[in-house]
C-alpha cells in the first residue's frame, strides 16, 4: 500500500463568531459615545469667565449627574424641544423623581431633608436672564437638588 502524500488536512479557524463580538463591541461603543454628546446642546452659547477651569476627571466620573441646558429666552432645551419655565419646572420635579427611585434601588440612603446626591449642571447662554435662571435653579432645589454647577467657556467664544 502506497500512502499519497499529496493530500493533506487543514484546519482553518472559524471567524466568525469572532466577527460577531468585534461587531457587536463596535455597536455599543457608537451608541455609547452617543448617549454621552446628547447632555451638550449646540444652540446654547456659554458665557466667557476669567475663572473657568475644566473638572476633575476623576470627579466627573464617580459622580452622578443631571445637564439642564437653558436658551437666551430662559427655556430648558430637553430632548430636541424647548420647554417653557412651568413645564420646565415640572420635567426636572419627574426626573428627581427617576433619579431618587434609582438612588433607592442601588441602596443609598437619602437624607430626612430629601436631598438628592446628584449635582445640576447648568449650561446657560450668555444672553439668558437671573430671573430665568433663578427660576430654574428654585425649581431644581424644590425638587430636592443641592448641588449644582455652572458651565462658562475660559476663552473668547
Amino acid at each position: 500500500m502506497s500512502a499519497s502524500m499529496g493530500t493533506e488536512m487543514k484546519a482553518e479557524p472559524n471567524l466568525t463568531p469572532l466577527l460577531d463580538v468585534v461587531f457587536q463591541l463596535i455597536t455599543f461603543f457608537m451608541l455609547l459615545i452617543n448617549f454621552s454628546n446628547d447632555n451638550y446642546d449646540a444652540r446654547v452659547r456659554l458665557p466667557v469667565a476669567g475663572s473657568a477651569r475644566p473638572m476633575d476627571d476623576a470627579q466627573s466620573l464617580s459622580e452622578d449627574r443631571f445637564v439642564l441646558n437653558v436658551d437666551r429666552q430662559g427655556h430648558l432645551l430637553l430632548g430636541g424641544k424647548s420647554l417653557f419655565i412651568q413645564k420646565a419646572a415640572e420635567e426636572i420635579q419627574s426626573q428627581a423623581k427617576l433619579i431618587k427611585r434609582n438612588v433607592q434601588a442601588a441602596g443609598v440612603k437619602i437624607p430626612a431633608d430629601g436631598s438628592l446626591p446628584t449635582t445640576v449642571v447648568l449650561r446657560a447662554d450668555k444672553d439668558t436672564s437671573f430671573t430665568n435662571l433663578y427660576t430654574l435653579i428654585t425649581a431644581c432645589q424644590a425638587s430636592g437638588f443641592r448641588k449644582f454647577a455652572l458651565k462658562a467657556m475660559s476663552g473668547p467664544s
